[in-house]
């Protein structure tokens, strides 16, 4: 854990900037079917959604990382970006899903993707470190973007990004920070946090969710913020996940943040089965429940288009890490949807300003740790963590 917090803070320090401008526009091109498939020389299954199969085969590709491209979190919204620049600019494109989340299995499935005509392939997700690391080199002439993570080898004895890879990395302590301050700005005292598996990404949602809390609590002269928190270990919606969340309501807790992928469904429908709240991840959630209040965002549409304008306007930023947060607008809450009772959008812009200025400081996890009651020192704030 301290390799991968070291990771992000060398990077933050070494990275330029990409500016979160995503075009508008509805795009010309049409959504092609959806069709899945699996290869007889191949393990990897291979799911498709294309524009259209041009001369050299789809030329953009995405390959998911756990969970579906459906999942109304990471590998969607990362998916969207990719889809939305290629209808707009009528190029061919196309997904790829691997059979497990291996390394090889991932390294597996590039090698599909760029077998069927891929020059540039979008890898969302820290676990494909490694396969870019790999892949960087075996296949020289193929640009990668890799989300949430920089290349380095399988022991981390070696860390490099070679000029066809452009690393992404976003500061998701910052919108988890925004959502845990106005959810208690909003009135709740007793949180949740259930995450997903603990990897780096996740922990600094939570960090950020609790200190978010505190940081709320203290400016509102409150005590006894509780937060229930704990990590699933998958990124799958399972009755065991909905078993807890639920629990959690029927306890008294009032808002809980879901945060892992599909890990968010069982969530939501323990929301929606006890009448309590819900903050979405990752993306805009507040389409799929009346329960959703608000959603910690990381841009991840935007970044995705950004990287692929580049790579076709000739400015593809390889060799260097881009880090999405404030400072840049790559994070944030969706205040045009968030269903809020008395936390406004002047409230927002204030703290979120604080962000951008670098006026609120976040910790990071230490060396082997996940568990923030260990990390955080909290003054109104109380972390009940269930391993």
């Amino acid at each position: 854990m301290k390799k991968r917090a070291l990771a992000l803070a060398m990077a933050v320090f070494m990275a330029a900037s990409l500016s979160a401008c995503g075009s508008s526009g509805s795009g010309t091109g049409s959504t092609g079917t959806t069709a899945a498939e699996t290869t007889a020389s191949s393990k990897a299954a291979e799911s498709t959604e294309t524009k259209s199969e041009s001369a050299g085969g789809y030329e953009l590709a995405l390959v998911t990382d756990l969970g579906t491209i459906d999942d109304k979190s990471f590998n969607q919204g990362a998916w969207e970006g990719l889809k939305k620049y290629a209808e707009e600019k009528g190029l061919s494109y196309k997904y790829y899903q691997p059979q497990e989340g291996t390394t090889d299995s991932y390294l597996e499935t590039i090698g599909l993707a760029v077998e069927g005509g891929a020059k540039l392939v979008v890898c969302p997700g820290f676990l494909f470190e490694e396969p870019i690391f790999l892949a960087q080199d075996e296949y020289k002439d193929i640009h990668f973007i890799l989300l949430d993570g920089v290349p380095h080898s399988g022991d981390y004895s070696e860390q490099r990004t070679e000029a066809n890879v452009m690393p992404i990395l976003f500061q998701e302590d910052e919108p988890g920070f925004l959502a845990g301050y106005a959810a208690v700005k909003d009135g709740n005292t007793k949180l949740g946090f259930l995450g997903g598996m603990a990897v780096p990404a996740v922990i600094r949602f939570g960090y950020g969710f609790a200190e978010g809390a505190d940081f709320a609590a203290k400016e509102m002269g409150i005590d006894g913020i509780e937060i229930m928190y704990n990590y699933t270990g998958a990124f799958a919606a399972t009755p065991e996940a909905q078993a807890m969340a639920a629990s959690w309501y029927q306890n008294g807790t009032e808002v809980i943040f879901g945060c892992g992928g599909a890990v968010g469904n069982s969530v939501m429908a323990a929301a929606e089965e006890k009448g309590k709240k819900f903050i979405g991840v990752d993306v805009d959630q507040s389409f799929e429940s009346e329960t959703v209040i608000t959603s910690a965002m990381k841009e991840l549409s935007v970044s995705v288009y950004d990287g692929v304008k580049a790579f076709y306007d000739g400015k593809f930023p390889g060799g260097k890490t881009s880090i999405f947060s404030a400072k840049n607008n790559g994070i944030g809450l969706p205040m045009e949807t968030s269903r809020f009772t008395t936390f406004t959008k002047d409230d927002y812009d204030k703290i979120y300003a604080q962000l951008k200025e670098g006026k609120v400081e976040l910790v990071q996890p230490s060396e082997d740790n996940n568990n923030p009651t260990v990390d955080l020192k909290l003054e109104k704030t109380k972390i009940n963590f269930v391993e």
